[in-house]
């Protein structure tokens, strides 16, 4: 065997050795497997994937991470009523706050016990789409059970299977704009399309409350005349989401700066709502059902508002 032939087959040999590493640590799985990230990290998402919520991860969901945040405010969940595993749930999550702190440590991870609060339910948090287009930000998302916000994706998780609970920020950007500490507005009289969604499957609505979510920052409001407000929409308008100015505590005692304040932070799971199932809801049946969700949301409030640092007078108002 000559010098080249020799050669030749060690690259060969090198190459295979190459592939089978490659299939090691890289395994082409299906969505429906929990392993074989790792193949998925830099390369584009499959639609279906993020879609139906898949790469979920209870090793992801259970970093004792989780647990410091959870300690830091604390965060905390209290269930009202029994969330049936025989039917599938469209939950409202209000406030948005600013950075969405009680549904993220309740709904996204295990810190709060979510599994063992609601068994046979599985969560997940619906947020904008345009982050599953982020490599490892998307994958990060997916293994915490987190959905894109757009309707493919509430429609499937809805028409697969039961005990599962899509979790919607209603007010969104809107409403994280106008976050500020005591506030209790809610930006929903006109946001009724997860009403309709909820009708379509059948889904019951599941109204929540999280109080103490306005309370962790400050936010600098501007006029709507600014320039600065003006800057806020056009930002909005390209990016999908509102550029805020916001601050809390720094490290040392009394300074200023990016850390949240350490106040609690408690989510109410409210009573759910059962609806019909309607293939094409009219607008009267939208109406009805969004009439009720919004005061059961009401009475949620006005039950917990005074154990939660609100007064007695304290009214919670929808725009």
């Amino acid at each position: 065997m000559g010098k080249k032939t020799r050669m030749v087959d060690k690259k060969r040999n090198r190459d295979a050795d190459a592939r089978w590493a490659r299939r090691a640590m890289f395994p082409k799985e299906s969505p429906k497997c929990g392993g074989g990230m790792g193949w998925h990290i830099l390369t584009p998402s499959p639609t279906d994937i993020f879609i139906s919520g898949g790469r979920r991860s209870a090793w992801v969901r259970n970093w004792c991470v989780w647990t410091h945040i959870r300690d830091y405010f604390p965060i905390t969940i209290l269930k009202t009523k029994d969330l049936p595993p025989e039917h599938n749930y469209l939950m409202g999550v209000h406030p948005h706050g600013l950075l969405t702190f009680g549904a993220f440590c309740n709904f996204c991870t295990e810190a709060t016990g979510f599994s063992k609060t609601f068994p046979g339910i599985t969560p997940h948090l619906a947020t904008l789409s345009w982050f599953f287009k982020i490599p490892i930000v998307r994958d990060y998302l997916m293994a915490k059970g987190v959905c894109s916000v757009s309707q493919p994706a509430i429609d499937y998780l809805l028409s697969h299977g039961t005990g599962n609970l899509v979790g919607i920020v209603v007010g969104g950007v809107g409403e994280a704009l106008q976050s500020v500490p005591n506030a209790t507005t809610l930006i929903l009289q006109k946001r009724k399309g997860f009403v309709r969604t909820a009708l379509q499957h059948g889904a019951h609505l599941v109204p929540t409350f999280t109080f103490g979510e306005t309370e962790v920052y400050e936010q600098v409001l501007f006029h709507k005349d600014s320039k600065m407000y003006k800057f806020q929409n056009c930002f909005r308008r390209i990016v999908g989401f509102y550029f805020c100015v916001f601050y809390g505590r720094g490290f040392c005692q009394g300074s200023i700066g990016l850390l949240p304040y350490s106040q609690p932070i408690v989510t109410i799971v409210g009573e759910p709502l059962p609806l019909p199932k309607i293939e094409n809801p009219s607008q009267e049946m939208v109406d009805k059902y969004h009439t009720l969700y919004m005061a059961a949301l009401h009475k949620l409030f006005d039950q917990h508002k005074t154990q939660y640092g609100h007064s007695e007078t304290q009214k919670l108002l929808f725009l």
